[in-house]
């Protein structure tokens, strides 16, 4: 009859190692696992290496003794047989998956499923690009550990967070090792019934799910490899492998004591199998030895050495950088004398921490009907049967979008991972953002992030779906790429900035004006939309014009205080400044921006841009000087019972007393001429003969009123007289007098020679007399006393 696979039906299991093929049939009873029929056969040739299939006929041939071996048993057919992979052929890969959120976000399975989803996406570029001709399909995953924002915790769901992170081990095998498994168990004329990996066959004996909760290592020591698995918190968390194993120990043997390799590997086991005794053998020239089991165990203590080193080597890398609680060991490589010990102490745990597996975990296996014995070499072939019940993990075919493609079935497939297989890319399941909009306020840079779209649209076999949405063979999905929400944007209006108003109080009225917004230095309206790299200045200030401009009045024609003090047109007013305006009457007509629009001036701030006052600013320059000279008159009225006239004083008067200025105040005489001809009236005492020293101090005091109160002239324009025939240049003023002459030409008033002679184009100069463009002056010293 024909053997039926399926629950309470014989099961037919494969374990194609290394060194030899073991086959074994056998159903499950009341939670024990009974062998109806073991064979075993050893490859005559190393026609695999280190679990890799080298010869696929060969590796046939030995499958198909196997095989008939078995249907002698049991007088039937097989047809279906459970096969795993060797650990190998895995590509483990540490990878880690980032989800980020706007703001506080209540995290859902999905987001951590799509998190997951990344990281995954992240292994498999990863695992492509350290080998790009070769196919890899993922077959496991496990969450390492999760953070939320920064802090570690175990469970996401449910809290709430603004980034949330997954450090994950995934798992990936290769498609050609899998074609080579087939192809040789096709060989044999048998079907793939079940595919899984030699290290989860291996735990699923070794290690019972309810161990799992705690930390630790199984390793199963093959001929060609070390295969290591990892618990923690109740899952598989890591699969690893190191090319070393049982065969380093056979060729230290079989080159210390010149056999072959065959010769070798039965003197390695008949010492792993007995603690003392002598090993009987012959060697390449035909002597009988006869070696002590002690003696075999020190040849095998360098090899063993050196694999205990790696494999705790690589515990700790899979297990983040320490040891594990406890390890498992199963395979016959790891029952020589001293591997145990020597891996516990890499390790740094108690040498009872670390001990074979064999008879004590195949308990509940029932070996009654056959001559085999329990032992940890048949560890792995039990867990591929038993596995088959467990999860019937094989290779199936779906549909994404029509393309078939072909998965690893490790019994809880989803419709991500098909996405995974294909290389859909992570943006196009998940809403995509639209383009943010980037600029600067004040120099500081800003983004405003786009508008979210919607996510890919998944249906399976025609009916919603999700990422998390289970499949099966022959599975059909489609999905609808997400798409782009819209692109940021943003108006003046919008401006966080612009909230808050400028609050002055104008002739104790409180006052509220919009801040001042300039946009690439040109003028926009309140709905403008920024652009990609606008630079916008937003002021918290106005300037006396442009709060005059606001108002809807002219800035000299009133006079204007700030906090107590006489303002200009570019005097700056903040928030909380008190403005008092000497003509202001509020209407409606100047109401403080009527028409609630956001200021743009173009001109910024500084007085030389302000073009278009020029004229009124000359005119408030001229009301400083004029109103600082009419105090100073007053001042001098009060003090004078009568007053001359300029023409009454004579110009030996006028020479002396500004050689008397010079020397007391230390200022140019040019600056005493200028300013004592602008003034009308002095006092008579002041202008007679000896009261000199007394007219130049008064004429200092009004020097220092006009510095305090002149405000510069930018409208100037120059002119080139001759001075006693050398050429003398005037600049900085729109017209000229005789005495502005004394600030471009030398001329020492400081030491008297007796009166000036002051000549203009030959004639007798007044000081007062308006100098024009190529004006010939004569000027010297006359001595009197002569």
């Amino acid at each position: 009859m024909e053997t039926r696979i399926g629950l309470d039906s014989l099961v037919f299991g494969l374990d194609i190692g290394t060194r030899n093929v073991v086959g074994v049939v056998g159903c499950v009873e009341n939670d024990i696992f009974k062998v109806v029929a073991m064979s075993e056969r050893e490859h005559e040739s190393r026609s695999m290496l280190d679990g890799q299939i080298h010869d696929i006929y060969k590796v046939g041939e030995k499958i198909l003794e196997v095989k008939n071996d078995l249907e002698a048993q049991l007088d039937t057919k097989l047809k279906d047989v459970c096969i795993a992979a060797a650990g190998r052929v895995l590509k483990t890969i540490n990878t880690k998956g980032i989800m980020e959120f706007d703001e506080e976000t209540r995290i859902t399975k999905d987001h951590v499923f799509s998190m997951e989803l990344q990281a995954i996406e992240n292994a498999h570029k990863k695992v492509n690009e350290e080998d790009a001709e070769a196919k890899f399909f993922c077959v496991g995953h496990s969450a390492v550990r999760y953070l939320l924002n920064g802090f570690e915790i175990s469970n996401l769901e449910g809290h709430k967070a603004k980034k949330i992170e997954v450090d994950l081990i995934a798992t990936f095998l290769p498609e050609e090792v899998v074609d080579s498994l087939y192809m040789a168990v096709e060989h044999a004329d048998l079907k793939v019934a079940s595919l899984t990996l030699e290290p989860i066959a291996a735990i699923n004996i070794a290690v019972p799910e309810n161990f799992r909760l705690l930390n630790l290592g199984l390793v199963d020591v093959g001929a060609g490899t070390s295969d290591i698995c990892l618990t923690k918190d109740g899952s598989i968390i890591a699969f690893g492998m190191i090319p070393v194993a049982g065969d380093e120990i056979t060729e230290a043997i079989a080159r210390h004591y010149l056999v072959d390799f065959k010769t070798a590997e039965q003197i390695k086991m008949i010492a792993s199998s007995k603690p003392k005794g002598q090993v009987k053998f012959k060697d390449v020239m035909g002597i009988e030895q006869k070696i002590n089991v002690s003696d075999i165990n020190k040849v095998a203590s360098e090899p063993i050495g050196e694999m205990a080193k790696e494999t705790a080597s690589r515990i700790k890398e899979l297990n983040g950088g320490k040891s594990c609680n406890a390890v498992f060991v199963v395979g016959g490589g790891g029952k020589m004398s001293g591997y145990t010990q020597t891996l516990a102490k890499e390790l740094g745990l108690p040498k009872e921490r670390v001990a074979v597996r064999g008879a004590d975990v195949l308990e509940s296996v029932d070996f009654s009907a056959v001559s085999f014995q329990k032992d940890s070499l048949y560890v792995t072939p039990i867990g591929i049967c038993t596995n088959f019940y467990n999860q019937k993990n094989n290779f199936v075919f779906v549909s994404v979008n029509e393309s078939r493609v072909k998965l690893y079935d490790n019994n809880h497939l989803t419709i991500s991972d098909a996405l995974v297989q294909i290389g859909y890319s992570n943006s196009d399941v998940f809403p995509k953002r639209g383009k943010a909009l980037s600029f600067s306020i004040n120099g500081v840079q800003r983004q405003v992030k786009g508008k979210s779209g919607e996510g890919a649209i998944i249906k399976l076999n025609g009916k919603p779906a999700n990422l998390n949405s289970k499949i099966g063979q022959n599975a059909k999905i489609e999905i609808k790429n997400s798409t782009a929400g819209e692109d940021a944007n943003l108006t003046l209006n919008k401006l966080e900035e612009l909230s808050s108003p400028v609050k002055l109080t104008l002739n104790g009225e409180l006052l509220e004006l919009p801040k001042i917004v300039y946009v690439n230095g040109e003028t926009k309206p309140e709905d403008y939309d920024i652009l990609e790299g606008d630079h916008l200045r937003v002021e918290n200030y106005y300037t006396v014009k442009q709060l005059c401009d606001c108002l809807g009045m002219k800035a000299l024609d009133n006079e204007i205080f700030v906090n107590g003090e006489e303002a200009n047109p570019i005097t700056k007013i903040y928030s909380g400044d008190s403005i008092t305006v000497s003509s202001y009457i509020k209407s409606n007509e100047n109401a403080s921006n009527p028409d609630n629009k956001y200021l743009t001036l173009t001109n910024g701030l500084e007085v030389e841009n302000y073009e278009e006052d020029i004229e009124e600013l000359e005119k408030a320059k001229e009301r400083g000087r004029k109103k600082a000279m009419l105090e100073e008159e007053k001042k001098l009225k009060e003090e004078a019972k009568k007053s001359i006239d300029l023409k009454n004083i004579d110009e030996s008067s006028i020479g002396k007393m500004s050689a008397s200025f010079t020397k007391k105040n230390k200022i140019s005489n040019d600056k005493f001429m200028n300013e004592i001809i602008k003034s009308n009236t002095f006092s008579e005492n002041i202008a007679k003969p000896g009261n000199q020293e007394e007219l130049a101090q008064v004429a200092a005091d009004m020097v220092m009123v006009e510095k305090k109160s002149e405000i510069p002239n930018k409208i100037t324009k120059g002119i080139t007289i001759f001075v006693n025939n050398e050429p003398v240049k005037l600049s900085g003023k729109s017209d000229y007098i005789l005495v502005d002459l004394f600030q471009f030409y030398e001329f020492d008033l400081s030491k008297p020679k007796g009166v000036v002679v002051l000549k203009q184009n030959g004639n007798k100069g007044e000081y007062t007399a308006p100098l024009k463009e190529g004006d010939k002056i004569d000027l010297y010293w006359e001595d009197i006393t002569q």
